[in-house]
């Protein structure tokens, strides 16, 4: 655990230390949200999710590629493969969540809002942090440079944001549980959108998490950390 830690303290200095990126995370979704907040009460809501969701997403594609000119001295000083991924993740997840608090407080605060279920509106909060931080760290491990990891999240929430919610198709991609959730706080219906995002949400969770862990730990075990010269 104190390894891990270690990681996880590391990366969210390297990340806190970079205060225009940080006013920049938290200015994308604050966009989506006043864009659409003149007689758009519940798109505003929607679009403040996938903003916050493209934001976290794009902080763990950046914090993966940077830790990558780490990881090796990382790994001869003793540090296990887990101990890497999952300290990176626990620092976006510290960061998404006080991103998304003074958001949240926006929501609660805001007059236009004032029949929204805040309730719902913090859960689908914390499932587009929770999705999006392994989620980036997937298009990382996937897409190695920065430029073409951007261009993929950009299509992921491009399309996410013109995909007919209740579509079969919608239910692939990976922020439909805020959809789903943000119905729920919105339009004041039924339970069965609130358990339906629920579920959708922590199984893309831990499917994302699972994934990531799987092409971390092949990367990192078989890169060559060390080499030693032959004798002659």
């Amino acid at each position: 655990m104190r390894k891990l830690g270690v990681v996880a303290d590391m990366t969210l200095r390297e990340m806190l230390r970079r205060r225009g990126v940080l006013i920049l995370l938290l200015a994308l979704p604050l966009a989506f949200y006043v864009v659409r907040r003149n007689g758009y009460t519940g798109e505003s809501i929607r679009a403040l999710f996938l903003g916050l969701s493209w934001a976290i997403s794009t902080a763990a594609l950046f914090s993966a590629s940077a830790g990558r000119a780490v990881e090796p001295r990382l790994r001869l000083s003793g540090y296990r493969s887990h101990h890497l991924y999952l300290g990176r993740l626990a620092a976006l997840l510290v960061l998404g969540t006080g991103i998304a608090v003074p958001l949240l407080a926006l929501v609660a605060l805001d007059p236009a809002q004032d029949k929204v279920r805040t309730g719902g509106v913090a859960l689908a909060m914390l499932l587009c942090v929770t999705v999006a931080a392994p989620f980036g760290l997937l298009v990382a491990a996937l897409v190695p440079r920065e430029l073409e990891g951007t261009l993929v999240l950009l299509v992921v929430v491009g399309m996410q944001m013109v995909v007919d919610p209740a579509g079969a198709g919608a239910k692939v991609m990976p922020f439909w549980s805020s959809r789903e959730i943000g119905t729920y706080a919105v339009d004041h219906t039924g339970s069965g959108y609130l358990d339906r995002g629920l579920v959708h949400g922590v199984a893309f969770t831990l499917a994302l998490a699972l994934l990531v862990a799987v092409l971390s730990s092949y990367r990192l075990r078989t890169r060559s950390h060390m080499r030693f010269a032959s004798g002659r």
